[in-house]
């Protein structure tokens, strides 16, 4: 359905990848995977053709329909959520839209009139068989939580999470032979992702998805297009294939090189030692043409790098953690009522639950950073809690370089101890000059990482951490928190992650129920179906 010919792509003098020829056919899934900044999402555009590459092209079968998850939550702002889900078949869209004026203002005397309603007619009738446009597209838009009533209403009205979940309805509802997906997880809730896994395992065309939810990589993929070593390998399977796969080749090139550079020793060897004797001469020089021979390349150096994620508490925690007790909180709406948790030592707390029904101000209100209409917050004596609030890449600015941002909490840190606190973080050598303004939103996350690290609380509070962090990061998290000897409270839609340290779950419901589940997430999702 779509071919990559020779795609070579440079910024400047940095060459992201080269000679990449693909095919991709249909009824395959790809998720396209690799560090932060190898390249994802510039290969995603020459795919879709929002972006040239330096050289090679792009060939897609002709009559075949492209659909491309726009990343523009604002650009709709003056349609409603119906009318922003249709024009995503614009052509529909446009003579559905002509058709309404023309029969509200049109002179049916006119023959050009009545002429051009017909043709209008035609093309919904090409666009849209059945007739079922507005029974779609209402489909759609309640199974993404919207309710028949707000169809009618402006985008303009709708949170920045609300607003990407109809830039993926607009996306779907054409159902496109070819479709492109950046991130399409960010900004669901767990229930949003399941929906949409299962609406993606029935598209019958072709597919490619960028994520760093593994779940959903595996839940969906049926192969997986590797960006590294300034190349892009394609491998059969999920993103578990995946990685069994690729570490089996590295393995296998490691000990390739080893028997080479061993081979290459030993010729060395009897080369130096026997080139002299006049006995041995025969066999030196045939010795050493073999060494020329050897051809023993450099292993190439991956773009993936682990972070090492380690949360030291300084302080060992009592026997009182947290309590709060009958907490209200209401802004337009009641979002928070007569809420009442209890810590104790140990615990491990994912906070789950749809967008918009109080996980953030929950912990706005724990950390002090906003106030409860009524209720309380109880620490024990011997609490130091850590926050990693959502608002992180908005909250991180300024002007400084990245030591000088970390030495301004509290006590002044020791230098050494924040160089190498960053080094784990991946920032090393020059990066660590980088000025705070010019990194990215997935270095923000690793620098407030970096700080809380730094801090040594007993008691982590994390407001979705995951968001622009690659797969190797989110791994590391998870193995952070899991090895952490203190409490965690984390709002995350990652179930992996959730897997990976959680042994509490807590569940906030849009009827004001909770349910408080002390145990892992498989044994949660066994209980209540999640």
């Amino acid at each position: 359905m779509l071919e990559a010919n020779n795609i070579t792509m440079r910024f400047a003098s940095q060459l992201l990848f080269e000679d990449i020829s693909l095919k991709l056919d249909a009824g395959k899934r790809y998720g396209l995977i690799g560090a932060n900044g190898a390249g994802k999402s510039t290969f995603m555009k020459i795919l879709s053709g929002e972006l040239e590459p330096t050289s090679g092209n792009i060939s897609i079968k002709s009559g075949l329909k492209v659909g491309t998850l726009s990343q523009n939550q604002y650009a709709y702002e003056d349609f409603t959520l119906k009318d922003a889900v249709m024009i995503g078949n614009k052509r529909l869209y446009d003579a559905i839209k002509e058709k309404e004026d023309l029969y509200t203002n049109g002179d049916f005397e006119d023959d050009k009139v009545n002429d051009r309603l017909a043709e209008l007619e035609i093309i919904c009738a090409e666009e849209d068989p059945t007739y079922e446009v507005d029974v779609h597209i209402e489909k759609i838009l309640c199974a993404l939580d919207f309710p028949v009533e707000v169809h009618g209403e402006l985008m303009s009205s709708l949170t920045g999470g609300d607003k990407f979940k109809i830039l993926l309805a607009q996306v779907l509802y054409p159902k496109p032979d070819i479709l492109f997906l950046d991130e399409p997880t960010n900004n669901l809730d767990l229930e949003a992702i399941a929906w949409l896994e299962e609406q993606l395992k029935r598209h019958e065309g072709t597919m490619v998805v960028i994520s760093h939810d593994r779940h959903f990589l595996n839940s969906v993929c049926t192969n997986i297009l590797d960006v590294d070593f300034k190349k892009i390998r394609e491998f059969t399977g999920n993103y578990d294939d995946w990685y069994i796969a690729a570490n089996l080749i590295s393995k296998q090139q490691e000990l390739e090189q080893s028997k080479k550079l061993k081979e290459k020793e030993e010729l060395e060897a009897f080369v130096r030692r026997f080139s002299a004797n006049a006995s041995k001469a025969k066999q030196a020089t045939s010795r050493q043409k073999r060494l020329e021979k050897l051809d023993i390349e450099d292993l190439q150096t991956s773009t993936r790098r682990d972070p090492s994620i380690i949360f030291k508490a300084k302080r060992d925690i009592g026997n009182e953690v947290l309590e709060v007790v009958k907490l209200n909180k209401s802004y337009d709406e009641e979002v928070l009522k007569d809420f009442s948790l209890k810590v104790e030592k140990g615990d491990k707390i994912a906070l789950i639950g749809p967008n918009g029904v109080g996980k953030t101000t929950l912990l706005n209100i724990i950390m002090g950073e906003i106030e409860a209409d009524s209720g309380d917050i109880k620490w024990g004596a011997t609490i130091e809690p850590s926050y990693f609030p959502q608002n992180t890449t908005d909250i991180i600015n300024g002007d400084e370089q990245l030591v000088d941002w970390l030495q301004n909490f509290g006590e002044k840190k020791d230098l050494d101890e924040i160089r190498k606190c960053l080094g784990r973080m991946l920032f090393s050598g020059e990066d660590q000059k980088k000025s705070i303004q010019n990194i990215s939103g997935g270095e923000k996350h690793r620098m407030m990482l970096s700080k809380m690290m730094l801090q040594k609380g007993n008691f982590v509070i994390l407001d979705e951490p995951d968001n622009h962090l690659d797969l190797e990061a989110i791994i590391a998290l998870g193995e952070g928190l899991f090895k952490f000897t203190g409490n965690v409270i984390c709002v995350t839609h990652d179930r992996e992650l959730i897997d990976a340290y959680a042994n509490r779950i807590i569940e906030l419901k849009p009827d004001g129920t909770v349910i408080d589940f002390k145990g892992d997430y498989e044994a949660y999702k066994e209980k209540y179906g999640h």
